[in-house]
């Protein structure tokens, strides 16, 4: 039988076509990136920034929140077929009245906040963003905002099988809103752990107090403005320790100095 084992040079021409597919595919992937960073930075068209319709069953929902509350309904969209209100805070614990009575949703799946600023870049204008991919102007989501903070709730009806995302201005000056306690015994420990991360307190609430930090534990750590130390050592994604492969006698990052530091010269 000839010999089927390929020669050396012909092993270096695969090797070699190999190479030449792979820088190739490379260059592919950079363009394409290019691209679509071209087209995340272009600006949106009027059918891009056009408000989806509302279906039906938000239509219904949204009908009676304007005829319990009125004017109170400042704001509403659709978001991924999810109708988005949001309320003036003054309103705030009668749209959760309304929403358990009127929409019969006797389910709170959530209560929470949210800081529409952008996260400071690391090292003025000109560093590394805290994030690859991150605004430089405030924008806000479904049904806008009236500043940087806002307050949103998410409930349901398990009999009627619809649900609604209730929304609030809070004022970054005196983040206060009122509390949805008296209405949804379950925003307990949601509102407490809002006030914990963002500093939103909550009028009414019967005992804001720490769920994850310590009680002396200075600021509120899910606001954009927080220092984040590992990321201001090192830009995104910060330290990050990353444990060697089973076998791979090569130190993590970060291990190496710290042994070198510890274990010095040999004697």
């Amino acid at each position: 039988m000839p010999d089927e084992t390929p020669s050396d040079e012909t092993a270096e021409e695969q090797v070699e076509e190999e190479q030449a597919v792979a820088e190739t595919d490379e260059a592919a992937a950079a363009e394409l990136a290019r691209d679509d960073a071209d087209s995340a930075a272009a600006e949106p068209t009027t059918e891009d920034t056009a408000p989806a319709p509302l279906g039906e069953t938000e239509q219904q929902l949204l009908d009676r929140l304007e005829q319990e509350l009125g004017d109170a309904v400042v704001e509403s969209a659709s978001a991924m077929g999810t109708l988005v209100v949001r309320v003036a805070p003054e309103s705030w614990r009668r749209a959760a009245e309304v929403s358990r009575d009127a929409l019969e949703c006797d389910y709170l799946s959530f209560v929470s906040g949210i800081d529409w600023q952008p996260a400071p870049r690391e090292g003025g204008e000109g560093g590394e963003s805290s994030a690859p991919v991150q605004p430089t102007e405030m924008t806000f989501g479904a049904a806008g905002s009236a500043g940087r903070f806002q307050v949103f709730a998410y409930v349901q009806s398990t009999s009627r099988k619809w649900g609604v995302a209730l929304k609030t201005d809070v004022d970054e000056a005196s983040p206060q809103v009122q509390s949805w306690v008296s209405v949804y015994h379950g925003a307990d420990w949601h509102e407490r752990e809002c006030w914990e991360m963002f500093g939103v307190g909550f009028d009414g609430h019967p005992s804001l107090r720490h769920i994850y930090l310590p009680s002396d534990f200075e600021g509120h750590p899910l606001r954009k403005d927080f220092p984040l130390l590992a990321r201001e050592v090192k830009p995104w994604p910060g330290l990050v320790d990353v444990e060697p492969m089973p076998g791979d006698d090569t130190p993590a990052e970060g291990q190496a100095a710290g042994t070198e530091a510890e274990g010095g010269e040999e004697t």
